[in-house]
């Protein structure tokens, strides 16, 4: 068994109990290249050849304009617990876990619930004191090493007491860049605020936008917008006050919460960006920043239901990148217009355009896993399956481990009756992140198909706690309750889905069949003619026929059956009724 003991506290940096694990077992393993994405991320120091990797490893930061999103340290923590469940046992005792940074606190829920590893707090110790010799022989070995990530947080501490606070602000800024860029935000916030208190005037903004971006990704929204309303009231330059206008944008459409999100304010702020930078006097920096505020623009027309006006905006974006920047100049950034192109297109149901856009992307990029994900689903619409499963795959493969891929293959395995795949890929999902509430809701269908009801409504009750409002979680449990013999229950949950999406033909439908069963025929035939207008479906009519051969009105009930053979032709059922009529 590996007995380890580390220290958390997050002077040390983000991931201190995965970096630690990380240097203890990478020598014991044969191959951790495949694990390359995770282990690098947490412990860039070790030498882990490189296996997987993206065109913005080889660009300059001022180039690497995507930074992870807030799941990103969940798919890092994913993907070290299947990097570490081979080298179980390992008994683990951890202090300072009260002082540890969120990524290790994640890292740890993680570990619990996927490998239920023996984890002992040790509580409190003692921060250590290092001299001025040891403290400098430090800071050169990390400067050497290249360390861009946890370590730097360790650096930047022991700086930040020196006497110079230029140089300590300065060492603060530098961690907190990288910590944002790797995607670990409370950190990034942490270092940025710590510099903000040190630094001068000159140096504010820059760290201001980094603390900005931090907090946005965090669910501290608030923090970011005194910010950047702290930055208009300095009077910063053009090019700031432009970003400050489109991060408040991005801030008010994007809000972790729902009922917080303006979409028409953030249309005025982004108007303001694209008003001072369509002002740039050089060509090549107007056309970057003007392009890029721009595609935010399109976001907000796609908030405020205007998909039109934000495919206009979106042309316009790719139009004057392709005209004014030069050739090869922001690569990732011509990727981002290009896939939110596609995006919009797929979105107004013209998947076959969308398909050109994403080649190009998934060519200039193929090792970034989101643009297999799109166009798989590009590839899904059209009803070219196979080539949407191998796009998914390759997503699986190229990428950190994420619910999407898997979800999305379950859906395909679904409808081609592979009742076990899709089971098997919804419960990956779960397993991966247990907040992933549309998962409930396909797993619970596929426990209902394969006469599982008591695991069904399990599945709708576990969703309901996440999302107690959600449509689809609610007709889920009516089904499953229906099923159960609940039959009261069952109504109430159905009535509540309706009451939330009057327009689901399949709720309708399904409450109807619950309405037969217990002999209301009459209520049967109102919930079948109202799923009937909102979808004429081939199994709607053949039920409302029934109910309405069961009420003795048999013209009614043959002219649905007609109208059923004439949609579905090749089904035995309808013609064996109806022959019977």
């Amino acid at each position: 068994m590996l007995e380890l003991t580390v220290d958390a506290h997050r002077r040390h940096g983000p991931f201190t109990i995965a970096a630690a694990l990380a240097h203890a077992t990478v020598p014991m393993v044969a191959a951790p290249e495949l694990h390359d994405l995770e282990l690098r991320a947490v412990a860039p120091d070790l030498d882990i050849p490189v296996r997987r990797t993206s065109v913005a490893d080889q660009l300059a930061r001022s180039e690497r304009i995507l930074i992870p999103g807030p799941r990103h340290t969940l798919r890092l923590a994913n993907g070290l617990v299947e990097y570490l469940r081979p080298l179980l046992p390992i008994r683990l005792t951890v202090a300072n876990l009260a002082q540890a940074d969120p990524t290790d606190h994640e890292f740890l829920e993680v570990v619990r619930r996927r490998l239920a590893l023996d984890v002992i707090d040790s509580g409190e110790a003692p921060e250590p004191e290092l001299t001025s010799e040891e403290h400098d022989s430090r800071a050169s070995e990390l400067e050497a090493s290249g360390l861009i990530r946890p370590r730097f947080g360790e650096l930047a501490h022991h700086r930040e007491r020196g006497s110079d606070p230029e140089l300590a602000a300065k060492a603060l800024w530098e961690a907190m860049g990288h910590c944002l860029m790797a995607g670990f935000h409370h950190a990034a916030a942490d270092l940025g605020e710590r510099a903000l208190a040190l630094a001068g005037p000159d140096d504010w903004w820059r760290i201001a936008y980094g603390v900005a971006l931090a907090c946005s990704s965090i669910d501290r929204e608030d923090d970011a917008r005194k910010l950047l309303d702290e930055a208009r009231r300095r009077g910063v330059g053009p090019k700031e006050r432009a970003t400050s206008a489109y991060l408040t944008a991005m801030l008010l459409v994007r809000h972790h919460d729902p009922a917080r999100r303006d979409p028409e304010e953030a249309m005025a702020w982004i108007n303001e960006a694209i008003t001072i930078t369509s002002l740039l006097p050089d060509r090549r920096e107007r056309a970057f920043h003007l392009s890029f505020d721009l595609n935010g623009a399109a976001l907000v027309q796609v908030r405020r239901g205007r998909h039109g006006a934000a495919r206009d905006l979106v042309e316009q974006a790719i139009d004057l990148a392709e005209r004014d920047l030069a050739e090869g100049e922001h690569p990732i950034h011509r990727l981002v217009l290009r896939a939110n192109r596609a995006t919009l297109l797929a979105m107004a149901g013209e998947p076959e355009q969308a398909l050109p856009d994403l080649d190009a992307a998934i060519a200039a990029d193929p090792g970034y896993p989101d643009y297999y994900i799109d166009r798989g689903n590009a590839l899904h619409q059209l009803g070219r399956h196979d080539e949407a499963v191998a796009d998914y795959e390759t997503a699986m493969e190229v990428g950190l481990p994420m619910p999407e891929p898997y979800y999305n293959r379950a859906e395909i395995r679904f409808a081609r009756g592979d009742l076990q795949g899709a089971l098997a890929d919804q419960s990956y999902v779960l397993e991966l992140d247990p907040e992933f509430v549309p998962a409930y809701v396909n797993r619970s269908g596929i426990w209902a198909a394969l006469g599982e009801h008591a695991k069904a409504r399990a599945d709708a009750l576990r969703g309901l706690e996440l999302e107690p409002r959600n449509a689809y979680l609610l007709a889920a449990l009516g089904q499953a309750e229906a099923a159960l013999g609940r039959h009261d229950a069952a109504r109430t949950a159905f009535r509540t889905s309706l009451d939330l999406d009057p327009e689901a033909a399949t709720t309708w439908a399904s409450r109807a069949v619950l309405a037969y069963e217990t002999g209301d025929l009459d209520g049967a035939v109102a919930d079948l003619t109202r799923a009937i207008q909102l979808e004429e479906s081939p199994a709607f009519l053949f039920n409302r026929a029934v109910a309405l051969r069961d009420l003795g009105e048999k013209e009614s009930a043959r002219s649905d059956l007609e109208r059923a053979a004439r949609l579905d032709p090749e089904d035995e059922d309808i013609r064996s009724l109806l022959s019977a009529l």
